[in-house]
C-alpha cells in the first residue's frame, strides 16, 4: 500500500475529516479506487481521538500449509475425474485404430486414478471444512495474501484450460474433423474447469461483500 496516501488519510481522520470526504477529494487527484478503498479500510470506524488502524490478517504457516495441501489435492482430484471420464469415453467409443493393448491401458488408468480420487477427496474436504471453521472465527482471514494467491492461480489455470478447450473446439469445428469421441471429451473438459472457475470466482466475490 502506498505510503502517502496511508499518511494522508491518516492525517484527514486526525482532523476530523469524514471518510466520505477523503474518498472524494483522492478521487479528484485521480487515485485507483481500489487504493481509495484499501486506505479508507485500513482504519477502523471509531471514535476516538486519533485514527486506530485494523488489525491485519494473520495467517500462520500451518495455514498456510492446509492451504497449500487443499489446492493440490483438488488439481488432482479434478484431474483423475477428467481421466476417468475420457477412458469412459474411450470404452464407449473405441478407436478400431488405437493401440492394441488399449483395453490394458485403459484399466490401469482407471484403476490409478480411482485410487488418486479415493485419496485427495477426503483429503480435500477435510482441509476446505478446518479452513471454513477458521474464517468463521476470524472473519480477516479471509483477506489473507497466499489464500487470495492461490484462488486466483486457480481462476487462471481453469480460464487457461476453458480458453484452450474452446479453441479446440473450434479449430475442429473450421476442419470438419468434429466427432462425438473428441465432442465428449471437450464437453467433460468444459464442465469441470467450468465448475472451478465459476466456484472460485462467486468465492472471491462473497470475500469482497464479507469485506466491505
Amino acid at each position: 500500500m502506498n505510503n502517502d496516501l496511508l499518511l494522508f488519510v491518516r492525517e484527514g481522520l486526525k482532523r476530523g475529516l469524514k471518510k466520505t470526504e477523503l474518498k472524494q477529494a483522492l478521487r479528484d487527484a485521480n487515485w485507483p479506487t481500489e487504493d481509495i478503498e484499501s486506505a479508507l479500510g485500513y482504519y477502523a470506524d471509531i471514535d476516538f481521538p486519533i485514527p486506530v488502524p485494523k488489525r491485519k490478517p494473520y495467517l500462520s504457516a500451518r495455514e498456510a500449509f492446509y492451504y497449500l495441501v487443499m489446492f493440490l489435492t483438488l488439481y488432482i482430484f479434478t484431474f483423475s475425474l477428467g481421466s476417468i471420464l475420457f477412458q469412459f469415453v474411450n470404452q464407449w467409443l473405441p478407436d478400431v485404430l488405437g493401440n492394441p493393448y488399449y483395453t490394458d491401458t485403459t484399466t490401469q488408468i482407471i484403476r490409478s486414478a480411482t485410487a488418486a480420487l479415493i485419496t485427495t477427496f477426503p483429503i480435500f474436504l477435510f482441509m476446505n471444512r478446518l479452513l471454513e471453521r477458521g474464517i468463521a472465527k476470524d472473519p480477516e482471514k479471509r483477506s489473507s495474501k497466499i489464500r487470495k494467491w492461490l484462488t486466483y492461480l486457480t481462476l487462471f489455470v481453469a480460464a487457461g484450460i476453458l480458453i484452450g478447450d474452446f479453441i479446440t473446439l473450434l479449430n475442429g469445428l473450421l476442419g470438419g474433423e468434429l466427432t462425438l469421441r473428441f465432442i465428449l471429451k471437450a464437453t467433460i473438459v468444459f464442465l469441470i474447469a467450468g465448475s472451478i472457475f465459476g466456484y472460485y470466482l462467486w468465492n472471491l466475490r462473497q470475500d469482497e461483500k464479507e469485506t466491505k
